[in-house]
């Protein structure tokens, strides 16, 4: 059976297994991965992030999925879809993201992701899209360009202070190229 809910050229994108707590662990307790997150993750907060995203697949049929290279099966990142509803000037919205290891970098693997997960989500129905990043993460606002996206504007992200290092962040959107 297939381990895949979809795939790309290079990567595939599954619900998470607990042979993945460590090494999603491991990249979320890197303090280079999480240079544009408020702070490293604790190997609970990894299992409970699992657990969230494991509960989100179950309700949406998206989440923030584990990306695997194909070529090996090695795990590469998180890549997928987030239901949001916290206060944004966007509030409902469903997001697109991503976090990679160190030695998934600037391999392309963001960007192929990305748009394999934009595209999963258009074919369930999604007629709008939002990527969000602190406005000093440039290399993200980078992949958001590719991917065609518009950048919209800023917020202040409710989940940290006004005057955060992290503060303001960007949004940009993306629209179903295909109507329903």
């Amino acid at each position: 059976m297939d381990p895949y809910i979809f795939t790309s050229q290079r990567l595939g994108f599954r619900g998470y297994l607990p042979k993945d707590l460590d090494e999603i662990a491991s990249m979320n307790a890197d303090p280079e991965v999480m240079r544009f997150f408020e702070k490293p993750l604790s190997i609970k907060e990894s299992e409970e992030f699992i657990q969230r995203q494991n509960d989100h697949l179950g309700l949406f049929g998206f989440c923030f999925f584990v990306a695997e290279a194909l070529a090996n099966q090695e795990l590469i990142g998180i890549i997928g879809l987030g239901n949001r509803t916290y206060e944004s000037p966007m509030s409902p919205f469903i997001d697109v993201g991503w976090r990679l290891k160190k030695s998934a970098w600037g391999k392309g693997f963001a960007t192929e992701g990305a748009k394999a997960c934009l595209d999963f989500g258009f074919k369930k129905g999604i007629q709008e899209i939002f990527a969000i990043t602190p406005l000093i993460n440039h290399p993200s606002e980078n992949v958001m360009v590719k991917l065609g996206m518009e950048k919209v504007g800023t917020f202040i992200y409710p989940f940290l202070p006004a005057d955060h290092r992290l503060n303001p962040h960007l949004y940009y959107r993306i629209q179903n190229p295909n109507k329903f």
